[in-house]
């Protein structure tokens, strides 16, 4: 399977859930589109309706709740959107408020919404490079 060996590494790092959903999405697409970055970008956009990022891996979304994790993934690939890295902006401010405390986010107490998914998006990007690393 394909999926199996162009799998990003945050997808690797995930539940065996998370890890299929992306493998059987990103073969599926590969059908469809072709190799590619399209393919990914269509299984990206299928585990971010179950999954959102957390530090450098894939959780299922608070209380199993689905559908797009932001406007670029609820939207056709021909309008151009800004993603967050997987960060769950539906989500409700105390959950983001639960995420930024796990990845131990200063300040965000006092954060609004859209800084508590901006700062967990930089803080998954950090975590993310820093298990490369290693």
């Amino acid at each position: 399977m394909p999926g199996r060996q162009d799998m990003p590494s945050t997808v690797a790092r995930s539940s065996r859930k998370a890890q299929d959903t992306w493998v059987k999405t990103h073969d599926s697409a590969i059908k469809q589109y072709g190799a590619g970055r399209r393919a990914s970008q269509t299984a990206y956009a299928a585990l971010k309706h179950s999954f959102e990022k957390v530090g450098d891996h894939w959780e299922v979304k608070a209380g199993g709740a689905k559908g797009p994790s932001d406007a670029q993934a609820a939207t056709p690939r021909t309008v151009q959107r800004t993603s967050h890295g997987g960060v769950d902006t539906q989500a409700t401010k105390a959950h983001l408020l639960e995420i930024a405390r796990r990845l131990d986010i200063r300040g965000r107490s006092s954060m609004t919404k859209a800084q508590l998914v901006t700062a967990i998006e930089k803080a998954n990007t950090a975590a993310t490079s820093k298990a490369r690393r290693h």
